[in-house]
């Protein structure tokens, strides 16, 4: 595999599994060094570490909770430190929520889902995008939405529904602004892809053919389908693209809504 971003640093955020884990892996067999941050699991964030040392890349992992500003920048802090400057931001941590109707949720639970979905995104783009203006050096931000920034049909998933729909309008308002210094910001909406997140589909054969019935590709994907798109978007193959979500869903979109 051609190592378009040797010499590149790239954080990536909820990398402790998953999608995450996945775009760690893809970015470092594309010549990356990988941050590799995780809020809780520090048992997954030393695997992710080791699969890619496994693959020849460096990669080190930092606990941050992207919810939280002070948090946040000490994380960048410590990525001043340790690396040159940062070159890529893949905004991955997320949440699902707690599975209750809107107006059954407690404002706790409302703000917990919205401050890890949305707001961390916000945190992490600002210290990113400060650096890499300073730097002079262009910039990729690539935010993990899903289909469900368009489709709020996720059930008892409003506050995530509404995050993921919050993150497509920052991402594009963060690529005008951005765009004067050479810095792309967009997002990659993954559809049904089988992680530990998506337990549902991973414990229950029934659910995952139904679901698989209704996607174009009769396939759920997996991280190393949401992985390619994201490295590409990294990649100087991708410098005129900004702004912009690029679904992978293996078509579910275009099914939507259904008819």
């Amino acid at each position: 595999m051609p190592v378009e971003l040797a010499g590149k640093v790239a954080l990536v955020t909820g990398a402790g599994s998953g999608i995450g884990r996945g775009i760690a892996e893809a970015l470092a067999q594309s010549g990356a060094d990988v941050v590799v941050n995780y809020r809780q699991n520090a048992d997954g964030a030393r695997e992710t570490v080791r699969r890619v040392e496994a693959l020849g890349g460096r990669a080190v992992p930092m606990r941050a909770d992207v919810s939280k500003p002070d948090e946040v920048a000490g994380m960048f802090e410590e990525i001043d430190t340790r690396f040159d400057h940062l070159s890529i931001l893949v905004n991955n941590a997320g949440i699902g929520g707690p599975g209750r109707l809107l107006h059954e949720l407690t404002p706790d639970q409302w703000h917990a889902v919205i401050a890890t979905n949305l707001d961390g995104p916000f945190y992490c783009t600002q210290q990113a995008a400060r650096r890499m203006i300073a730097a002079r050096q262009g910039g990729r931000i690539v935010n993990i939405t899903s289909v469900h920034e368009e489709a709020c049909n996720l059930d008892k998933g409003g506050p995530y529904n509404t995050s993921k729909g919050g993150l497509r309008n920052l991402t594009r308002s963060f690529a005008i602004e951005l765009a004067e210094h050479g810095i792309t910001v967009n997002a990659v909406a993954p559809g049904m892809i089988v992680t530990p997140m998506n337990h549902r589909a991973r414990s229950d054969p029934a659910y995952l053919a139904a679901a698989e019935r209704q996607i174009p590709l009769r396939r759920a994907g997996t991280p190393a389908d949401v992985a390619a798109m994201v490295r590409f978007l990294c990649t100087d193959d991708a410098s005129y693209c900004t702004g912009a979500t690029y679904y992978v869903d293996g078509g579910w979109m275009l099914t939507w809504p259904p008819v």
